[in-house]
């Protein structure tokens, strides 16, 4: 039987996130960028910790309450762990197979720096869409375009800003997105009914999003000609630069066709690139280990350095394996424990009532939807738990006022989706920070698709735009 537990008061159930927030503000001022490799985790702890000092010590909630939440939360993220450590060796094997170096040979000369970020934007919005994984978007195709974005000479940021604006718009619309099917079944409505109304809020955001990226883009002129002829030159003479490498991303899209779950789809794909990489890149791996079986492990689990003459180039080249994902798997352990606390104790629902007290209409109805979204992204740390809370927490009140289901999936992904990559301790933003190699406070306000999803579904909400009501029975 479920314990019964007495709800906290609002006051107090925000001591625990004014802790954290504290904490963070700490340890991101005395380390920086290196927060995430310790100090975070420790900020996310001390949270916890008074969480479960205020619940135990003054509620009397039991600490098996909070062992049950805490096991049932990491049962429910262990195969994004595996995803995780998946993403690293693909990473490692991808790059010293001479994929990514393949693609951003030919990519750098194709690809004009004017319209780099705007087709970034687009190309990876579309691999998203048909593949239905803003991760597996960004950890393959992505890391390459970031290459090509770094030898055209623009700036990181901006690249990893429409990297993730494109793979979160085809994450969010398509119906292979485990996302997409999550909101739809949280809130009981058909999945292509979620996504055809969707379009009402994210099609026009991925518009304004593409022309900024457009209009950015114009700046940058052609005076990156030598630095690419010094990457080429740098790739040519350290891999073997050959189409046949580009079998691998070809085998992956056909895994992806074949909805292949994104955990086979990532190993297997490390796999054919490991093969890859024996064929093609022998004399790397034995440059890395001594030997190729030797180097091709340790291009799978861990961090590998390839000298091609060309300092920023050898930076680009070099990945960190599986081992390099164990700090965002630390972190993400740790604000999945400040996250089921918060739940186990009833703080967040203490919270959320507050919230649900102010919805009077139908913008505010709306509003307090989105901005509940982007509040458990923050609390909980994991945007599937922030969409599932958020439909639960709204489902009786948009039942109530008599607005179709529809409406509350939408609003459920126009914020928990795309806002969760922009939190540096959430488990998007962890890991996109990780494979990108740019902190999510850096590429942050280059996210226009992320940053104007919210606004525009707050914006159509006031219009009244196709907003659809029915008789309530």
């Amino acid at each position: 039987m479920e314990e019964k537990i007495k709800i906290p008061h609002p006051l107090v159930a925000i001591i625990p996130v004014a802790v954290l927030i504290a904490f963070l503000s700490v340890v991101i001022t005395l380390f920086g960028s290196d927060s995430l490799s310790g100090g975070s985790q420790v900020a996310l702890l001390m949270g916890m910790a008074v969480c479960v000092c205020i619940s135990m010590g003054v509620y009397r909630v039991s600490w098996h309450r909070f062992e049950t939440q805490i096991k049932k939360t990491l049962g429910e993220v262990s195969i994004t762990l595996l995803i995780l450590l998946c993403v690293g060796m693909l990473s490692g094997s991808w790059m010293i197979s001479g994929v990514v170096p393949t693609l951003i040979y030919y990519g750098v000369q194709v690809m004009s720096p004017q319209f780099f970020l705007v087709s970034t934007c687009i190309i990876c919005a579309l691999v998203s869409l048909l593949s239905g994984s803003s991760w597996t978007t960004i950890a393959t195709i992505g890391v390459a375009l970031l290459g090509i974005g770094h030898a055209l000479g623009v700036s990181e940021p901006w690249t990893a800003g429409a990297i993730i604006s494109g793979a979160y718009f085809g994450d969010k619309m398509s119906p292979l997105s485990d996302t997409t099917i999550l909101a739809s079944s949280s809130t009981g409505t058909d999945l292509f009914t979620h996504i055809r109304y969707m379009m009402l809020t994210t099609v026009p955001t991925f518009l304004i999003t593409t022309v900024i990226f457009l209009v950015a883009g114009l700046g940058y002129g052609d005076g990156a000609q030598l630095e690419v002829g010094e990457y080429t030159e740098g790739l040519e003479r350290t891999f073997h630069i050959s189409l046949w490498t580009l079998l691998v991303p070809l085998f992956t899209g056909v895994l992806i066709a074949r909805r292949v779950p994104s955990l086979i789809v990532l190993f297997l794909s490390s796999v054919v690139a490991g093969v890859v990489a024996l064929l093609f890149q022998p004399h790397i791996l034995t440059e890395i280990g001594g030997g190729l079986v030797r180097g091709l492990a340790i291009t799978y689990y861990g961090a590998t350095a390839v000298d091609t003459g060309n300092a920023s180039l050898n930076e680009l080249v070099s990945t960190g394996g599986m081992a390099g994902m164990l700090n965002t798997i630390w972190l993400i352990l740790c604000a999945m424990c400040f996250g089921a606390s918060m739940v186990a104790s009833g703080m967040i629902e203490s919270l959320t009532r507050v919230i649900v007290r102010w919805v009077r209409s139908r913008a505010t109805l709306v509003g307090s939807t989105v901005g509940t979204g982007i509040f458990l992204n923050i609390t909980t740390g994991d945007q599937f738990i922030s969409i599932v809370l958020n439909a639960d927490i709204f489902k009786q009140a948009y039942r109530q006022q008599g607005y179709e289901s529809c409406l509350l999936s939408r609003s459920c992904e126009d914020s928990a989706t795309v806002t969760s990559v922009l939190i540096p301790w959430n488990t998007c933003g962890m890991t996109q920070s990780t494979v990108l190699g740019v902190p999510t406070l850096t590429y942050l306000p280059y996210c226009f698709f992320n940053l104007l999803s919210p606004l525009m579904s707050i914006f159509i909400a006031v219009i009244g735009w196709k907003i659809r009501k029915k008789q309530v029975v």
